[in-house]
């Protein structure tokens, strides 16, 4: 345990980092044309309001990007939410809870703070209305999915059902941040970004959530 919380505080740290440095580069201007770049490259040359690829990927993005919508992300937290207390694990409800309203309340306060427009290269195939740095999209999914993949690891025994649990959630996670960028909403390093924070808000939960239990453990113990 002691080893795993290690090992997590120092993920963090580096996440923080990554992002502080992915931050530095994006508001000096450094990403500027690799963002833009990336943009036009899924674009029709003839003409960028159609993107590259079949008709069906379009309706197909649209799709999945959806599951990082705020309605469909807060449907799915109040279902395993309800789940969990029709179960008896309120501690586990609450924690997953106050891990995906927390992810939202952080991904709400970053755009405030950073106040990046959305990216005016091609044109949208979605309305948008929010600030673009992070992109709340990728943020929030990648902090709900997460940490159901964790929740879910917790509570199967195989280490393949372990696996395959956080190989679904990461696939949701990246599936519904590429179709930000594809989409033309949000520029390449908002999503980075937005994928940066979101693991590091799922992995600063893990490890409170880890710290507390096993301070709840030792004091059983001693009694």
């Amino acid at each position: 345990m002691e080893l795993g919380l290690l090992l997590g505080g120092l993920s963090l740290l580096l996440l923080i980092l990554a992002f502080a440095g992915l931050t530095g580069l994006v508001f000096d201007g450094d990403t500027r044309h690799f963002d833009e770049r990336l943009l036009r490259s899924l674009r029709d040359a003839a003409d960028p309001s159609h993107p590259i690829g079949p008709v069906w990927l379009e309706a197909a993005a649209l799709d999945f990007t959806a599951l990082g919508s705020g309605f469909v992300l807060g449907l799915v937290v109040l279902a395993i939410v309800g789940f969990l207390l029709l179960q008896g694990t309120y501690r586990t409800a609450l924690f997953v809870l106050v891990a995906t309203c927390g992810g939202g309340a952080l991904n709400t306060l970053l755009k405030e703070v950073f106040q990046r427009p959305r990216p005016e290269i091609v044109p949208h195939l979605r309305d948008v209305f929010s600030l673009s740095f992070p992109s709340g999209h990728a943020m929030t999914s990648a902090a709900v999915y997460l940490t159901l993949g964790a929740m879910l690891m917790r509570i199967t025994e195989r280490r393949v059902a372990k696996i395959y649990c956080m190989v679904v959630a990461m696939l949701l996670t990246v599936l519904v941040g590429s179709t930000r960028v594809y989409l033309g909403v949000h520029y390449p390093t908002d999503v980075l970004g937005g994928w940066i924070a979101g693991m590091s808000w799922a992995l600063l939960c893990w490890i409170v959530e880890r710290a507390l239990e096993r301070r709840t453990r030792l004091a059983r113990e001693r009694q």
